[in-house]
C-alpha cells in the first residue's frame, strides 16, 4: 500500500522537488498549504521544530516541513535566517548589488535545509542537508526559484536556475535532506 505523507509549504517549487525525489518510493507526497508561524530565531533548525510543533497540534497526520536559508561567507552567514524576508525585499538583484566588485574567493556561500519530520505523539525529527558554492556575478537561467539564478554549487558551472530538477536535487541542500528523510523512511518499513 502507498504511503501518503504531507509536506507542509506553500511553495509549488519546493513541493515539485521533493514529489520527484520521492517518486522512486511507494511515497505519495502532498502539499499542504496550511501555514505555520515562523519564529525569529538564530538557526534553522529552531524555527523547523517550532513550526512542526504548531502543524502537530493540527493535523492528525505523517508531514514534513522544511526551512531552507542562504549564508554567505564575508556577509558573516546573511541572510540566513532571513533569507525569505531578504529575497522578497531585495531579491537576487540586491544581493548582487551587495557583492559587486568581490572576487569569486568572496563570494562563497552555503545553502542549508533543515526539514522537520514528524508523525501523530511523536517528537519531530530533522533531517539537514548542505549544498556549498558561489554566489554568481549575475542572474542565470529561469528554473527554479529563490535565489536559483545566483548560486553555483562547487564543481558546477551552472546556477541552480539552469538545472532541470533531477539535476538540481542530486546537488541541493533540499535533495541532501530529502535523501536523508528518505532513507529515514525506508529505513521504518
Amino acid at each position: 500500500m502507498k504511503k501518503t505523507i504531507y509536506f507542509i509549504t506553500r511553495n509549488k517549487g519546493k513541493a515539485l522537488e521533493a514529489k520527484k525525489k520521492f517518486s522512486a518510493f511507494n511515497i505519495d507526497v502532498i502539499q499542504k498549504n496550511i501555514g505555520y508561524p515562523e519564529i525569529q530565531a538564530d538557526c534553522l533548525e529552531n524555527v523547523a521544530i517550532f513550526g512542526a510543533e504548531d502543524i502537530q497540534r493540527r493535523i492528525n497526520h505523517p508531514f514534513f516541513l522544511e526551512d531552507a536559508g542562504l549564508f554567505i561567507d564575508i556577509l558573516d552567514g546573511f541572510p540566513g535566517v532571513y533569507s525569505a524576508y531578504v529575497f522578497y525585499t531585495i531579491g537576487c538583484p540586491g544581493i548582487l548589488r551587495i557583492l559587486k566588485g568581490f572576487n569569486e574567493k568572496k563570494r562563497q556561500a552555503c545553502f542549508k535545509s533543515v526539514i522537520a519530520y514528524a508523525e501523530p505523539d511523536k517528537k519531530p525529527i530533522l533531517f539537514v542537508g548542505q549544498c556549498h558554492g558561489k554566489i554568481s556575478e549575475k542572474t542565470l537561467g529561469n528554473q527554479g526559484f529563490g535565489f536559483d539564478p545566483i548560486f553555483i554549487p562547487d564543481g558546477e558551472e551552472k546556477t541552480f536556475a539552469q538545472m532541470e530538477i533531477e539535476e538540481k536535487n542530486r546537488f541541493s541542500h533540499r535533495g541532501k535532506s530529502l535523501e536523508k528523510l528518505i532513507n529515514f523512511l525506508e529505513s521504518c518499513k
